[in-house]
């Protein structure tokens, strides 16, 4: 398989909608919550392109460059962006939507490390396609 063909097969893609549980006091998704999400997609993204055990080493940047408002849909795109020696960048974009309007806006972006890890934690080399 190709280099290109792998990271274009590990796109993740997942939508949340957002509750009143999720917000803080201003009716916005909580920059944690986001974050959390986040994580979890990047995590995702990185194992369905390595199909290797793989851990968080860093949330590199995080752009917050909308708020995104309760009753809405968010839909998280992680993308493979750079493929290291034992370690890969995903960045993770939001989107959101209007539940009952056609309406989407980039909201959130952000960048995550992973790394390869063997049985006993170790870091290893991540196998590209030939």
């Amino acid at each position: 398989m190709a280099y290109e063909e792998q990271i274009e097969k590990s796109v993740t893609r997942i939508f949340k909608a957002v509750f009143p549980n999720t917000v803080n006091h201003y009716d916005t998704l909580f920059g944690g919550t986001a974050m959390h999400l986040m994580d979890e997609v990047a995590f995702i993204t990185a194992t369905r392109f390595t199909k290797m055990r793989t851990v968080t080493v860093s949330s590199d940047r995080i752009d917050f460059k909308k708020p995104i408002p309760h009753g809405t849909i968010i839909e998280l795109v992680g993308t493979v962006i750079h493929v290291g020696n034992t370690s890969l960048k995903v960045r993770v974009d939001i989107y959101v939507e209007q539940m009952y309007l056609d309406h989407r806006e980039h909201a959130i972006c952000g960048t995550f490390t992973f790394v390869a890890i063997d049985e006993n934690k170790k870091p290893i080399p991540i196998k590209v396609p030939a």
